[in-house]
């Protein structure tokens, strides 16, 4: 069955534009339509923590995202450079759907996910990695995103160490990094760099 870019859902789209000039349906995405510049512009401008965050700029989903595979750098040193770029790339559908908070994904229910899934195979296919990651591969990367969640809560997101060990769990391992937010131009720039220095093209 051909893929129709400009799909509809109900009365609206289910497509977006970018600034690429691609349209990306959201409900079956192409990996021909995804563009990694795209993604970093997109994610540079969406708030982790929903903007409730310390400092002169939001804490950007481009920066968590280099923080995450900082992260692994640092406790998964042998890891393969594809699975750091995969690392990377973890949060990469919400440069077309957002960062929801936790709690709110769970309120909407398992329709976020399935597109969510869906977008995050599609990235992955254009990007030389498989749909779905080895069990191992993921289960690293959601380590590591749970140490930079932490992180995050308790250096930007007002959390107290107490608060953060009773909801998030403290990780057994907690890398030495700071984070200070960046502007979108700067997290956009070093994603583009790291993503490079990763082996994607």
């Amino acid at each position: 069955m051909a893929r129709n870019p400009q799909k509809s859902v109900g009365d609206g789209r289910a497509w977006q534009r970018m600034l690429s000039g691609r349209r990306l349906d959201l409900l079956d995405p192409s990996p021909m339509d995804i563009e990694i510049t795209d993604i970093a512009h997109g994610l540079a401008r969406v708030a982790r923590w929903n903007g409730q965050t310390q400092g002169d700029w939001a804490l950007s989903v481009a920066q968590h995202s280099i923080v995450v595979e900082q992260i692994i750098q640092k406790t998964a040193p042998a890891l393969d450079l594809k699975w750091r770029r995969a690392a990377l790339l973890h949060d990469a559908p919400e440069y077309v759907i957002g960062d929801m908070i936790t709690p709110f994904k769970a309120v909407i229910g398992p329709a976020y996910k399935v597109i969510e899934n869906r977008l995050q195979e599609a990235v992955h296919l254009r990007f030389g990695l498989p749909a779905k990651l080895p069990e191992r591969v993921a289960k690293t990367i959601k380590r590591a995103d749970h140490i930079a969640a932490y992180i995050e809560a308790t250096q930007c997101a007002g959390f107290t160490l107490d608060d953060a060990n009773t909801i998030f769990g403290r990780p057994r391992q907690i890398p030495d990094i700071q984070i200070e937010a960046w502007s979108p131009r700067m997290a956009s720039d070093k994603f583009l760099a790291r993503f490079a220095v990763l082996g994607g093209n």
